[in-house]
């Protein structure tokens, strides 16, 4: 590891410690410590859940007759069985009976309409309706609905009409290609797809409804695709085609949210992975609706009344978190449809200054870009009304990390850095606001979860970097992988067995108890026999002033097993050269050791992403070694890999 972690960065504030939910919770459970509270938490679940329902107010149409059934293992584990409920009526129902209807639930911008709002009660009625539509087109209980959305405020209307009727909605990133949105298509069965017409980045058009044509056919199982004018462009039109406004507009309302088993399924998600077949992670209403509540509420805080806005889509599992945790809590859901920057560099900011954001929450490969800007967003845009900041997707280096809390949190908001995965609905660990933060950290475990750092052999580690394990359930575990569970147990269980969740993250625990994450297990590095995650030779490469941003990769090497290869984006006021090479690969090494000294700098104009921020390491590595990048589904902008070299051994 570098030379130790940053100190202190942020320290409850008096608001934190008497008025936040966890504080509240802290006060019912005659509990001082809050880690005594995670650790009861943790150990005690048949204490902790009935205490976090009672506190966050959960409304069962039925009670649960028994809190969880484990006599098939921790990866079967069952919840709440006996119990009937429904995520609508928590997060939207309630609302409106109890007189809330005014309120403000959505607010949405992007690049081709004007800013939209809906309240409560709006929400309520276009919810009603679109479920009475999608009824109308054959859709029930337990029936698939693809999403291939633009973030907008239907985005909002499908999931919860969906859900209102015990429909699944199975959302994917508007902008995969057809035969990525047709796999999965295909995996769960839908029958209905939401569309839209297209929508745009950075001014450039993106026919959605052409794509969604192309992966329909591809599917063979869609029969009705409901189309939203979004761009008015002129598109292709067939006999299974409805436009979504029509629909809506003649729908007869479906007033009565369905009450369902506490195991009905709510979401299939498909994770981001760049090679083989998708994986369909489903989850239920039950376990969704007590995660988004507990993690929205205790760890990020949100009251009645606060606008969080989280930059992701609907087809990360960040959107219906955000979305059904916000509005658990009464809050308002601020969705972007766009990027950050564009327009203008400020555009962000912009937004975040102009509704009066209260949680704003980004991935730190998203934070460098906006930092390179070198703005001071909160003196530039009068970011008053910040309260708290959220990350997540990828390890912190502290430099970024800094200027997130400085320059965009003024000093006074807390770095929620919250990291978990779409099989769990929510998060590993997350930091509480009624306990101190140190720079790049994690604080500790999400609340409920039982969570260690483990070597090869499953001990427990400390003061090294080990394997990021659970060694308990949670309802918010996902109930296997959609047409196969085999694949479920190999990819979670087979490293330590079933009575370990193994997340497939490099994490560490400093002397002060804090956590920290170091990368991706199946990205890390060992060069010359020492292992090192990525995060942490990306985080040493980008404190040199030429360096914007970076990700590092092993190739095979003759010698060592792997040399490490840097690729870099570089600042404009530097153009790369072999000097430049030479400088950035001793720096590295004056960081971390000689042993992990660049074999090889690359210089890119852009790394490949995915659209919720993650760095695709694989796919720099393999088109580093002159093979096939593989799957770029989930790329963001997958463009950027014609840029990238093949590397032969005798380079660098």
């Amino acid at each position: 590891m570098s030379a130790g972690p940053p100190g202190w960065v942020w320290h409850p504030r008096p608001d934190d410690l008497a008025n936040s939910h966890v504080a509240r919770l802290l006060r019912r459970a005659g509990v001082s410590d809050v880690g005594e509270l995670r650790r009861r938490a943790a150990a005690e679940p048949e204490w902790f859940y009935p205490l976090i329902l009672e506190d966050l107010g959960v409304e069962w149409f039925r009670p649960y007759r028994r809190l969880k059934d484990d006599s098939r293992g921790l990866p079967w584990c069952e919840w709440f069985e006996g119990g009937e409920l429904n995520l609508v009526h928590n997060v939207l129902d309630r609302h409106l009976r109890d007189g809330w209807d005014k309120a403000t639930a959505v607010i949405a911008e992007g690049e081709t309409r004007p800013v939209e709002f809906l309240t409560y009660g709006e929400l309520g009625q276009r919810v009603a309706r679109l479920a009475g539509a999608l009824r109308h087109l054959g859709v029930g209980a337990g029936d698939a609905v693809g999403f291939y959305l633009p973030m907008t405020t239907e985005v909002v209307v499908a999931l919860l009409a969906c859900l209102k009727i015990g429909a699944v909605p199975v959302p994917v990133f508007a902008g995969f290609g057809a035969e990525a949105l047709a796999a999965r298509l295909a995996d769960a069965g839908a029958r209905v797809l939401l569309t839209a017409d297209g929508t745009r980045r950075r001014d450039k058009t993106l026919g959605l409804k052409a794509l969604a044509d192309s992966a329909a056919d591809l599917a063979g199982c869609v029969e009705h695709l409901v189309v939203l004018r979004h761009l008015g462009d002129s598109i292709s039109w067939t006999p299974r085609d409805h436009w979504w406004h029509e629909l809506e507009a003649t729908a007869q309302p479906v007033d009565v949210t369905m009450t369902l088993p506490a195991s009905a399924r709510s979401l299939v998600l498909y994770t981001s992975g760049t090679t083989g077949k998708p994986k369909g992670v489903v989850h239920t209403h039950a376990g969704v609706l007590v995660v988004t509540a507990k993690e929205v509420g205790y760890h990020l805080d949100v009251r009645p009344g606060e606008r969080m806005l989280w930059l992701t889509d609907i087809g990360w599992m960040m959107g219906p978190w955000e979305i059904l945790g916000v509005l658990f809590h009464r809050g308002t859901v601020v969705v972007l449809d766009g990027v950050p920057d564009y327009p203008h560099p400020g555009r962000l900011w912009e937004l975040a200054a102009r509704h009066r954001v209260t949680h704003l929450g980004l991935a730190p490969t998203a934070a460098r870009v906006l930092r390179a800007h070198e703005e001071n967003p909160r003196r530039q845009f009068h970011l008053s009304a910040l309260r708290v900041l959220g990350s997540t997707g990828e390890p912190w280096d502290e430099e970024t990390y800094l200027w997130y809390h400085h320059r965009v949190g003024g000093g006074s908001c807390p770095v929620i850095n919250i990291s978990g995965g779409t099989e769990l609905m929510g998060c590993l660990l997350a930091p509480l606001p009624v306990a101190p933060l140190k720079a790049t950290s994690l604080q500790g475990p999400a609340l409920g979860m039982d969570v260690d750092v483990v070597d090869d052999a499953g001990n427990p580690v400390r003061g090294g970097v080990g394997h990021l394990v659970c060694r308990s359930p949670a309802p918010n575990m996902t109930r296997g992988f959609l047409n196969d569970p085999q694949r479920y147990l190999e990819t979670y269980f087979s490293r330590f067995g079933e009575a370990i969740w193994d997340h497939g993250d490099w994490a560490h625990i400093d002397e002060d108890g804090q956590w920290y994450l170091s990368g991706r297990a199946d990205d890390t590095l060992k060069i010359a026999g020492k292992r090192v995650g990525p995060g942490e030779v990306e985080a040493a490469a980008i404190t040199h002033p030429a360096v914007r941003e970076a990700a590092a990769v092993g190739l095979p090497d003759a010698l060592k097993g792997m040399r490490l290869v840097l690729v870099a984006v570089p600042r404009e006021e530097q153009p790369p050269s072999p000097e430049l090479d030479r400088q950035v690969a001793d720096h590295v090494a004056a960081a971390l050791g000689s042993s992990l000294r660049p074999a090889a700098v690359v210089w890119v104009p852009a790394l490949p992403v995915t659209r919720s921020g993650k760095i695709l390491r694989g796919a720099l590595r393999r088109v580093l070694a002159g093979e096939d990048p593989g799957s770029l589904a989930s790329a963001a902008n997958p463009e950027v890999l014609q840029a990238v070299p093949v590397l032969h051994p005798q380079d660098g």
